[in-house]
């Protein structure tokens, strides 16, 4: 299959008891959609993963699969410690409904030799894509493009990478990889109309700004650069606010969604950022000025 264009990456919301609202999963994905959105991810940093026990991560892809219902192609992250829970979350997500797989790298920080090996040995245990989600500016680990390769060789259904850089390093990342794997990137649409200008297949942003997402996709991949950008500097002052480190991004960003959403806002689940009383207003500013997304 080919992977590209626009995946939004679904916010996990929690009710007051601490659960996981299956309803804020659905509206996400019928939003998405609705907006012409290429696919759903999730699992993902924007899933806040890491906060989710080993059922909650099986339910949620579940959730993901049932609700999307084959319309739309499914990208899982995988996040497990270790290769034998990895690959068997990896097969689960298949099974459950998974069109392809991106693998997030072990802690503590491996050498590259040894993330490939760990990213090899996970791959062979799926057929489908996968892609690596090569993020040192958020998770302090990473694979160069010559290691890329080096597992691309190795295990050739490990054909993408899903990068969290600048536009101008996901450039050298593509110039270097010279076609051999195709590059999204996420960042929460920050350089968003550069980063097609360097040469991405696609984006996986949030949620939040998904309808001017894929309007700024479509009018990049039209060559009509001056639609782009006018939509761009739409979301540029929320993106600004929201990506000022991966805390922020889930606190803000997560709650400008539920205002655009139409949906009651997430409670924290610990460790988490508290929201200011500045915060919360320039949230509601922010999402008021981009208004509603789709019913």
């Amino acid at each position: 299959m080919e992977i590209g264009g626009t995946y939004p990456m679904l916010y996990a919301f929690f009710d007051e008891g601490g659960r996981l609202r299956r309803d804020a999963f659905a509206r996400q994905i019928e939003v998405s959609i609705a907006c012409g959105a290429a696919g759903i991810a999730v699992l993902g940093l924007g899933t806040e993963v890491a906060k989710l026990g080993r059922s909650e991560r099986r339910q949620v892809v579940e959730w993901v699969a049932e609700i999307v219902a084959g319309r739309l192609p499914i990208a899982v992250t995988v996040a497990d410690g270790n290769i034998p829970d990895m690959s068997e979350s990896a097969r689960f997500a298949v099974a459950a409904g998974a069109s392809w797989l991106i693998l997030q790298p072990p802690r503590p920080p491996a050498s590259g030799a040894d993330l490939v090996e760990f990213f090899a040995s996970v791959a062979a245990a799926v057929e489908c894509p996968v892609a690596i989600q090569n993020a040192p500016e958020f998770l302090g680990i990473g694979l160069s493009a010559a290691e890329l390769l080096d597992l691309n060789r190795r295990q050739p259904n490990v054909s993408v990478v899903k990068a969290e850089s600048s536009a101008v390093q996901v450039g050298r990342v593509i110039e270097a990889i010279a076609g051999r794997m195709r590059v999204l990137n996420g960042r929460g649409g920050l350089e968003l109309t550069d980063n097609y200008r360097a040469g991405v297949d696609g984006m996986i942003p949030g949620t939040e700004t998904i309808d001017l997402q894929v309007g700024i996709e479509r009018a990049m991949r039209a060559g009509d650069e001056a639609a782009a950008e006018a939509l761009y500097r739409r979301i540029l002052p929320l993106v600004s606010f929201a990506m000022q480190g991966l805390g922020n991004f889930l606190l803000y960003g997560k709650l400008v969604a539920a205002h655009r959403l139409g949906i009651a806002p997430s409670a924290n689940r610990i460790p988490a950022d508290t929201a200011t009383a500045q915060g919360l207003a320039w949230a509601r500013r922010l999402a008021d000025d981009l208004g509603p997304l789709p019913a």
